[in-house]
C-alpha cells in the first residue's frame, strides 16, 4: 500500500500529493521506472502527448496489477492539438495510446498566449469532464491572468496549475492565486533538474541534520507547502529515495532557510512567450 498522502482538489476528486513523473524518458524506458515506481508505492504518474511515452507508462500501469481506482493518471494536450475539436480528438488518441478509458487528470500544456486558443479548449476539457473522460482538467503553466481568463468563463475552475516551482523559483504570487481560487499548485522540475539547487550548501546542511539527502529535503518542503510533486527518475534507488519523504518534518526554520534560496530563476520556457506549437 501507498503512504502518500491525498488532498482533496476543489471538484472533490481525491489525488497522491506526490506522483511521478516521466519527461525526457523515452518509451521503454518509462515502461521500466514506471513500473518501477508502482511497485515502490507511487499511485499517481504524469505524462503527456508530447512526452511520446503514454504508450510505454501505459503498458507498466496495465502490467501493474493494481486495480485502476487506486492508480491516479495525469496527461496533458500539446500546443499543436489547442481548438475545441482537435482537442476531443488528441485526448482520444492519447486514451489509445494508454490503453486506458479515462484519465484521472487532463492538463492543457501551455497557455500560448499569442496563438490564443485557451479558451476554445478549455470548452472542450470541460465537455471531456462532463462525459467522464476525465475526472478533474486542468492546466500547466498558466500565469494568474490567463487562469482568471478561465475562471472569468463562469464555468468549470481548473483543479491544477501545474507550474515549474523549485528551491530557486518559489512562484508566491501564482501560488497565492490559486489558493485564493481553490487551484492545487503542482510542482514540475521540483529539484530543479538535480542541478546547483540540489548542491546548495543550506540544503546539505539540513539534510545532514535529519540524515537525509538534498532532494529528500527540497521535496518534503515542497510538501509541507501544500504542493503536488512529481519527481522524475529512472534509477531505482532514486524512485525508492524521492518517495522516502513521510518520515522526518522541516521545522520553521529550515523551511525559512530553503525559502531564502529563491531567486525567480526559470529553468524553462516563460509562459507569458511560450508559443511553440511543434
Amino acid at each position: 500500500m501507498s503512504n502518500v498522502p491525498n488532498i482533496t482538489l476543489n471538484n472533490g476528486v481525491t489525488m497522491p500529493q506526490l506522483g511521478f513523473g516521466v519527461w525526457q524518458v523515452p518509451d521503454e524506458e518509462a515502461r521500466k521506472a514506471v513500473a518501477t515506481a508502482l511497485e515502490t508505492g507511487y499511485r499517481s504518474v504524469d505524462t503527456a502527448a508530447v512526452y511520446e511515452n503514454e504508450q510505454g507508462t501505459g503498458r507498466a500501469l496495465a502490467g501493474s496489477g493494481i486495480p485502476r481506482d487506486e492508480l491516479f493518471v495525469t496527461t496533458k494536450l500539446w500546443n499543436g492539438d489547442q481548438g475545441y475539436d482537435s482537442t476531443l480528438r488528441a485526448l482520444d488518441a492519447s486514451l489509445d495510446r494508454l490503453g486506458l478509458d479515462h484519465v484521472d487528470l487532463y492538463l492543457i500544456h501551455w497557455p500560448m498566449p499569442e496563438v490564443d486558443k485557451y479558451t476554445d479548449t478549455w470548452r472542450a476539457f470541460e465537455k471531456i469532464h462532463a462525459d467522464g473522460l476525465a475526472r478533474a482538467i486542468g492546466v500547466s503553466n498558466f500565469q494568474p491572468t490567463h487562469l482568471k481568463r478561465l475562471i472569468d468563463l463562469g464555468g468549470t475552475v481548473p483543479a491544477v496549475n501545474q507550474i515549474e516551482l523549485h528551491p530557486r523559483l518559489q512562484q508566491s504570487v501564482p501560488r497565492a492565486f490559486q489558493a485564493d481560487h481553490r487551484i492545487a499548485t503542482e510542482a514540475w522540475s521540483p529539484l530543479g533538474q538535480g542541478g546547483e539547487v540540489l548542491r546548495d550548501p543550506v540544503l546539505a546542511e539540513i539534510a545532514a541534520r535529519h540524515g537525509k539527502t538534498p532532494a529528500q529535503v527540497v521535496l518534503r518542503w515542497h510538501l509541507q507547502l501544500g504542493n503536488v510533486v512529481i519527481p522524475k527518475s529512472v534509477t531505482p534507488a532514486r524512485i525508492r529515495e524521492n518517495i522516502d519523504v513521510f518520515d522526518f518534518e522541516l521545522g520553521p526554520e529550515a523551511m525559512k532557510a530553503v525559502a531564502a534560496l529563491n531567486t525567480d530563476t526559470r529553468l524553462g520556457a516563460d509562459p507569458d512567450t511560450m508559443n511553440w506549437m511543434s
